[in-house]
């Protein structure tokens, strides 16, 4: 699955003759795992800044797991920017009044400049023989994946796991969530966000099978090459997008709407989508995809509206204070 063609040519900025802004600062509010990523996108976008409107700025990063993030900012977290890793997370912000409705419709391809999938990471030469979500039950494994209640990467890795059970008990529901309720119990320990799991795995030595981001993979294989980590993706996995949304309320407050839209623009130019392709995510620039599909082969994705029905039922349905995340999250 890949994303639709942007819309014309590639987003440049746009603020050559326009006068300084008032704010050259921003915050951008974050998910766990891309300290990395937005480590090596922000002095780029600073660079353009500067070369386009002769003035230095400042982006500062908050990070952790997605959906706390979003509660943060609803308390008071006085974001310009989120860039997340689920969508209701957003959407939470907009329920909050702090996002306007329409979001998705401000930016190409949903308002997410990237997208990855659920995957794992195993230890040197796969010991456990671990290659798709029916190894996640079995005795003798123990997979590693964040707390769902408080990181999106974990909802992810929910949703796909649930997905691939529905695919292997044609359709059962009862069947399905006991098969999410095996994996969930084989869990050594729930880390808040995606960043506590792979410290888990690949510091802390613990458990058989970090399940995360693909993106994580890679970058987890190559910071610690010398353990070497295996990449296996499973047989099926969930598209999960990387929406994007300037905190609306927060900017104006700020005087950075301006500023926070450039930036958000930004992250579609081939410069910038290249630097997230380096960083083993997939991208919507197709051009740049191509020349990275060696490290990020096709997998069979199924999207949330094609197993779910949308957001708005996965929301209702599972991620609801009693749904079905709840009961087969039940004493964990």
């Amino acid at each position: 699955m890949t994303f639709a063609n942007l819309k014309g040519a590639a987003v440049v900025l746009v603020l050559g003759t326009t006068p300084a802004l008032a704010q050259d600062h921003l915050l951008n509010t974050s998910y766990d795992v891309a300290r990395e990523l937005f480590e090596a996108l922000n002095p780029q976008f600073a660079e353009s800044w500067q070369q386009t409107t002769g003035h230095d700025i400042t982006i500062d990063m908050s990070h952790g797991g997605s959906s706390r993030q979003a509660r943060a900012i609803l308390e008071g977290l006085p974001a310009d920017v989120v860039t997340f890793n689920q969508e209701t997370d957003v959407d939470v912000l907009v329920d909050g009044g702090l996002i306007d409705p329409g979001w998705r419709d401000e930016l190409p391809n949903g308002a997410s400049p990237w997208y990855s999938l659920p995957a794992f990471l195993v230890r040197d030469g796969n010991p456990k023989g671990i290659k798709d979500w029916d190894d996640l039950i079995r005795s003798d494994v123990q997979p590693v994946f964040p707390n769902p209640k408080t990181s999106g990467n974990a909802r992810y890795t929910y949703l796909a796991a649930y997905a691939y059970g529905l695919r292997k008990f044609d359709g059962d529901e009862t069947a399905t969530q006991d098969f999410l309720r095996k994996i969930f119990a084989n869990v050594p320990v729930f880390d808040t966000g995606g960043r506590g799991a792979t410290q888990t795995f690949a510091e802390r030595g613990i458990g058989d099978v970090l399940v995360t981001f693909e993106a994580e993979t890679g970058g987890i294989a190559a910071a610690y090459a010398k353990k070497g980590f295996e990449r296996v993706a499973p047989s099926i996995s969930l598209f999960a997008a990387f929406p994007v949304a300037v905190v609306d309320d927060n900017a104006r407050r700020n005087g950075t709407e301006e500023t926070a839209s450039v930036y958000l623009e930004w992250l579609y130019t081939p410069k910038a989508q290249r630097i997230v392709a380096d960083h083993f995510y997939r991208v919507a620039d197709e051009t740049i995809a191509a020349e990275y599909a060696e490290s990020l082969p096709a997998v069979d994705l199924f999207t949330v509206d094609e197993v779910f029905g949308g957001w708005d039922v996965v929301k209702a349905k599972h991620f609801s204070e009693g749904g079905i995340l709840d009961q087969v999250f039940v004493n964990q």
